[in-house]
């Protein structure tokens, strides 16, 4: 089975790029990414306490995508967007990277902002990186991109743009100390951004808001508005969305003002699913005395599990005249971004390692059936996760170790666990996760709380000059 995904994956990659119609117009592109927004947060999947216009105008002229998957937990779903490739490969699967951490994303790996600079690209993030703080060889403008403004980490207080008292607000290297609501402030400098592109190239903007996630705050101007929502942290979490929903409207506006729009690409998603377990709501966040206000359902649990909460997101992709308007049910995970970007945009991914990516743009522009056939969820030291066609297994390895199996066409909400009837699938679909364990690097979150609580334990800092936010002299 590993044998298959990585030769799909490197036939993709070695023969995709020289099919590419030579008379295709490179597109701009739009990478929305949104932080910790449940599936049924939106209007298009189904949410009636709030409205969100914008995403669900993009929706109603573009594909919605019922199957497209990403990692469950921040820095992993970024790394494997950035890289086309699963993070196991390069010890980034489990957790986020803390703020006294100092590790980040392997700087051998080659990321999509790289890939498309080198295909005559503009390069823009603006917004959360999370990929790495510490050392300045992971920031994103070290990384391929020309521009950034934002977040290098993204658990912020949205007022002071802070965590445990340090700044986290950066503009091309520089820390600012500047007022504002950090999603309204994205949301100017992506319109800036736009307004400001001279049309000479192509441009890739990666867009990534740290709304929804903890801290749960907004303008009260706008929590006012939800009144009629009695739990009072969902309606601050109706206000943090709608403040969303309005700064991606201004996107599209200011993409039809100057007239890029109809060669302009806009995929919107989550980065995992609402959080519903209080362990995945950050460190920012008590949220012991609160109901958590995400809304994941129909799918199981969210943030941090194998299950579909965690993994399916909320997600669609608008190309006005290039992406026919309809529901798309084929299967679609985040490494694919990558390879199908580079498809696009005629750029070369052979400086890239084999990427896990498969080109999926005929399922996104026609809902074509999609090239994928299985997904790995994750490969932890403690758990796994498989999916093969509509069959699904998690595998957690911890005594006493325990083995689900799903049926996800016939049991999307995964409430029927068949490993019982099926011991052959079972065996099968665990020799496939034991191989790829093996090739697995060591996670390396795991490897730096071992050495914090070794450091711990001998009365020790946490870093050698640590200030509380990692080495970096930024902070």
């Amino acid at each position: 089975m590993h044998h298959r995904i990585i030769a799909t994956a490197l036939a993709a990659a070695g023969l995709l790029f020289t099919a590419h119609a030579q008379d295709m117009k490179q597109p701009n592109i739009v990478h929305i990414v949104v932080d910790d927004l449940g599936w049924r947060d939106v209007g298009f999947n189904g949410n009636t306490d709030f409205a969100t216009p914008s995403i669900d105008a993009l929706a109603a002229g573009g594909a919605v995508f019922s199957q497209f998957y990403v990692q469950p937990m921040c820095t992993p779903t970024r790394a494997a967007l950035m890289t086309g490739r699963y993070p196991f490969r390069y010890g980034l699967q489990t957790a986020v990277i803390p703020s006294v951490s100092a590790y980040g994303l392997d700087t051998n790996e080659v990321l999509i902002s790289q890939t498309l600079l080198d295909a005559g690209y503009r390069t823009a993030i603006i917004g959360k990186w999370h990929l790495g703080h510490a050392d300045r060889a992971f920031w994103p403008r070290q990384r391929g991109f020309e521009y950034q403004y934002g977040p290098l980490i993204g658990e912020l207080d949205y007022f002071t743009h802070e965590e445990h008292g340090k700044v986290d607000w950066f503009r091309d290297n520089e820390q600012l100390r500047e007022e504002g609501y950090t999603t309204t402030l994205l949301g100017d400098d992506a319109v800036r951004y736009i307004e400001t592109h001279d049309g000479s190239k192509p441009f890739y903007l990666y867009l990534t808001f740290n709304a929804p996630h903890t801290p749960y705050q907004a303008p009260q101007e706008v929590v006012d508005r939800f009144a009629h929502i009695e739990d009072p942290t969902r309606r601050i979490y109706a206000a943090m969305i709608t403040v969303l929903d309005e700064n991606i409207g201004r996107v599209v506006d200011a993409l039809d003002r100057t007239g890029l729009r109809d060669n302009t690409l806009i995929l919107f998603h989550s980065d995992n699913g609402g959080t519903s377990n209080p362990l995945f709501a950050g460190v920012m966040a008590d949220v012991s005395q609160i109901r958590i206000p995400c809304d994941n359902r129909p799918f199981r649990d969210g943030k941090g599990s194998l299950f579909e909460g965690g993994t399916r997101v909320a997600a669609l992709a608008n190309w006005p005249g290039r992406i026919q308007a309809q529901p798309v049910d084929a299967m679609i995970h985040a490494v694919d971004v990558f390879t199908t970007i580079a498809y696009l945009a005629g750029a070369s991914t052979e400086k890239s390692k084999p990427l896990d990516g498969l080109n999926v743009w005929d399922s996104i522009a026609t809902g074509a059936p999609s090239p994928r056939t299985s997904i790995v969820y994750n490969i932890e030291p403690f758990r796994a996760a498989l999916r093969e066609g509509d069959w699904k297994i998690i595998w957690r390895n911890l005594l006493p170790s325990t083995v689900d199996l799903y049926n996800l066409a016939e049991d999307p909400s995964e409430t029927n666990n068949l490993a019982a009837q099926h011991p052959e699938r079972v065996a099968a679909m665990q020799a496939t996760l034991d191989t790829l364990a093996r090739e697995a690097v060591r996670p390396l979150f795991l490897v730096d709380q071992f050495k914090v609580i070794t450091r711990n334990m001998q009365g020790e800092p946490l870093l050698p000059g640590d200030d509380g936010f990692g080495v970096s002299d930024q902070f």
